[in-house]
């Protein structure tokens, strides 16, 4: 190996200082198969390029936020890394925008107050994780559901009749798989292909179409369903 070449890569405690992941866990990625082989100059020294840098971060990523198995990440990676980038950008650029929006929190006191919806109501929704409120209070999503709660309950869906917090269990659960699909549709065909701050303006301007097109199929929906009742009873 040259000289100058040799100035270009990195010892495994260079690679490791400039990574931010220690030296063990860069040698558990090679024995894994998650880094290519390294240059070795004698059995008992290696070198590294420094690409290895951002290739052992994005793994750490993938780990540590992703929850991704190091199987996972391995298939991700010797597919396409750089689409494994991209995902990771538009997947932290859009939860960066939502969580900007979660951000202000409206105490329990105050929404009990403003919405007369019960504390034990709240409470089991929240034992549910529809509702999800930290020390300072509820997120305006939490609102949106606690108000949307507050006129079924004064339309008279109340647990006179049998209705409980419990019946919202079944949208959550439909919700769940639906938005499921949305995110895995966003990042096939999106990520790498429009830049970030370009999908997330779409998504911001979708989000109301979004709620008018479930709306208006839970309508059509729910006609088709009456109707089919009325025709088995005929």
């Amino acid at each position: 190996m040259s000289a100058s070449a040799e100035k270009t890569l990195l010892k495994i405690g260079e690679l490791a200082e400039a990574s931010g992941v220690p030296v063990p866990t860069i040698k558990h990625y090679l024995r894994e198969g998650l880094l290519p082989e390294p240059v070795k100059t004698s059995r008992n020294m290696a070198y590294y390029s420094p690409e290895f840098v951002d290739r052992i971060k994005l793994i750490k990523q993938l780990q540590e936020e992703r929850f991704m198995p190091l199987k996972a990440i391995k298939s991700v990676l010797d597919e396409d890394p750089e689409r494994a980038r991209a995902m990771v950008e538009l997947e932290d650029r859009i939860l960066e925008r939502a969580l900007g929006g979660e951000r202000t929190r409206t105490s329990a006191a105050e929404v009990r107050e403003r919405y007369g919806v019960p504390k034990d109501v709240l409470d089991r929704l929240e034992e549910i994780e529809v509702l999800s409120p930290n020390s300072r209070g509820y997120s305006p999503s939490d609102i949106k559901i606690i108000e949307a709660i507050g006129r079924f309950r004064a339309g008279g869906y109340d647990e006179q009749i049998g209705f409980t917090v419990y019946d919202t269990l079944r949208y959550k659960k439909a919700l769940e798989e639906l938005v499921s699909q949305e995110v895995e549709m966003v990042m096939d065909r999106l990520a790498g292909e429009v830049p970030p701050e370009r999908v997330v303006e779409m998504l911001e301007s979708g989000s109301q179409p979004l709620q008018d097109l479930i709306a208006a199929l839970h309508t059509k929906l729910l006609v088709a369903e009456l109707e089919r009742h009325r025709a088995s009873r005929s």
